[in-house]
């Protein structure tokens, strides 16, 4: 078996103190077996034994002391040191697993969720809400002729037109709702705990206010509309089945002519 220094050093320094033990005990035994029952000259030998047995006993305390101070101690330290930086080098590695953990979940571009997250959310709201019995809204959103601005004004002004989106999303849907860019112009919101009446309401509101966000390009004021299809989950389809649902009534919206919500 193999040692680590500081237990080898630890063992040493129990041998040594093991010693010292030994050493006492036997001069306590020979100073309990009386110094009467001996000679003058077999006590004075008795003496200069004990002297010895004394100065053993100093010399392996002095050892311990000296093994302790020069030898364990720095180990110790050393050893404490290293799990110091081994704990902030962890700590360090968790905190960086964890943000990109996080990027690799969110869109770059806009800050909000992206779209292996909202699969994974979408499933697992699903789960939860049928074991509570509650239901479940889904929202999709694809911007009008989204196409077109990028062709007309640049990506760059179609980049920024994303992100005023995402943020009125965010600024007009609850703390526990779910707001994902899907992938281009198209959005989506899960609404746990609202049903079809309520979510309704919601997608109007936020279609009207995504009607009125302005985005300026040069002299131009850009006007941004969306098409939305809505779907409250039945409690026996899969997510995708349900997500295909109101991804269908997305499509309703835009053959209806756009700027309008379906459900």
């Amino acid at each position: 078996m193999h040692f680590h220094k500081s237990e080898s050093a630890f063992f040493v320094f129990i041998g040594v103190i093991l010693a010292v033990g030994v050493v006492t005990f036997h001069a306590y035994s020979v100073i309990s077996a009386g110094p009467h029952v001996f000679s003058e000259a077999a006590r004075t030998e008795e003496v200069q034994y004990l002297r010895r047995l004394l100065l053993a006993t100093g010399v392996l305390l002095g050892t311990a002391l000296f093994f302790g101070m020069f030898f364990i101690y720095p180990l110790i330290r050393r050893q404490v040191v290293e799990e110091d930086k081994l704990r902030q080098m962890t700590a360090s590695l968790s905190a960086r697993s964890l943000t990109l953990e996080q990027a690799a979940l969110t869109d770059a571009l806009t800050g909000i969720q992206n779209r292996r997250y909202f699969d994974d959310a979408l499933r697992e709201y699903l789960t939860e809400f049928d074991r509570i019995e509650k239901p479940v809204g889904l929202m999709i959103l694809d911007l009008d002729h989204f196409k077109q601005i990028n062709d007309t004004h640049g990506h760059n002004i179609g980049d920024e037109v994303l992100r005023e989106v995402a943020k009125c999303l965010k600024d007009m849907t609850r703390y526990h709702d779910v707001v994902a860019r899907l992938g281009g112009e198209e959005f989506a919101v899960v609404a746990p705990n609202m049903d079809a009446e309520l979510l309704l309401k919601l997608a109007e509101r936020i279609r009207r206010a995504i009607a009125a966000l302005v985005v300026l390009s040069g002299n131009a004021r850009l006007k941004i509309t969306t098409s939305v299809g809505l779907a409250i989950w039945d409690q026996g389809e899969s997510a995708d089945q349900f997500f295909t649902r109101a991804d269908k009534m997305l499509y309703e919206a835009k053959r209806l002519g756009r700027n309008r919500v379906c459900a």
